[in-house]
């Protein structure tokens, strides 16, 4: 929706119009918790506001005019040269921040401690999951874009429960900002450190809510390996869950799922009744001992 169309329907309608990209950058700021997340919507909104800056002076003024600073010097152009001086700097300290997690990246592996991340669509169950395997109290809610920002903590796997011996093992578990549908791409480009931080773990779970009409769980899915073609991600590393089996109850759907995306490895959990979650943890267990041995 372009900037005319919204000032027409604001005049016809005597009420604020948005747009749905403005929608959800209203929400990511309702929702965002840490620094590094309140700049990658910044950098965001930057993006979404610079194509609409000259046509929103137009429509304000009926056109163009020289701004304070004479010369030629039209508000329009000092608001430009803000607006790349403010992306500038944002992009600056998100580098800074893409660079301490590399330091942590490596610190990792030179500890050999495996990596597991939590991919997955908003409200496909991941935070809930996070919070049953790491016993956290992370905030969990229906509505969208709940987690902005990666979370990590210590997963500890009970080699007993899963047939193995030896000592039990820790690994780190990693929660993060939920994947949307028909994101624009330039919000997609501000929230790729934090993608990127998930996505080079040793072992990346795909949620995929099993309750969702067939359809848009397609889209979703075709959607997420868009995604990791574009960050150039090692699919060998991806396992799907289907959770929310406590909504679906019915086997005969999880299949008809599984044939239609085509899933040769994938598990079925309930994160509210502990459906499959034994299941899982010996994936995860299994997967660690690989991870562990390839790093000795």
């Amino acid at each position: 929706m372009t900037s005319k169309q919204i000032h027409n329907l604001e005049k016809l309608t005597g009420t604020q119009v948005i747009d749905r990209e403005r929608l959800i950058l209203n929400i990511f700021y309702s929702r965002a918790t840490t620094t590094e997340a309140r700049l990658q919507i910044e950098l965001a909104e930057i993006k979404y506001e610079m194509p609409r800056i000259r046509e929103n002076a137009k429509l304000a003024s009926g056109s163009e005019r020289a701004g304070k600073g004479g010369m030629g010097v039209y508000i329009v152009d000092v608001k430009f040269r803000d607006l790349k001086r403010r992306m500038s700097f944002i992009k600056e300290k998100l580098a800074d921040a893409h660079q301490k997690r590399e330091l942590y990246h490596q610190q990792r592996l030179k500890a050999r401690m495996p990596v597991i991340s939590l991919i997955g669509y908003t409200s496909s169950g991941k935070t809930t999951l996070f919070n049953l395997l790491t016993s956290e109290n992370k905030e969990t809610s229906s509505s969208l874009f709940t987690t902005l920002s990666t979370t990590t903590r210590w997963l500890k796997i009970n080699n007993r429960d899963i047939g193995r011996g030896g000592s039990d093992k820790e690994v780190l578990l990693i929660d993060t900002v939920g994947f949307i549908s028909r994101l624009p791409h330039y919000m997609t480009d501000a929230f790729k450190s934090t993608l990127e931080e998930s996505l080079a773990a040793d072992l990346i779970l795909l949620l995929i809510d099993a309750s969702e009409e067939i359809e848009n769980i397609r889209i979703k899915y075709e959607s997420f390996w868009d995604v990791l073609d574009e960050l150039k991600v090692d699919k060998s590393k991806v396992f799907v869950i289907l959770s929310k089996y406590d909504i679906v109850m019915n086997s005969k759907q999880i299949e008809e799922i599984a044939n239609d995306l085509k899933l040769s490895n994938r598990i079925t959990i309930s994160s509210k009744t502990g459906y499959g979650i034994s299941k899982l943890k010996a994936i995860i267990g299994n997967h660690t001992h690989i991870v562990s041995d390839r790093l000795a």
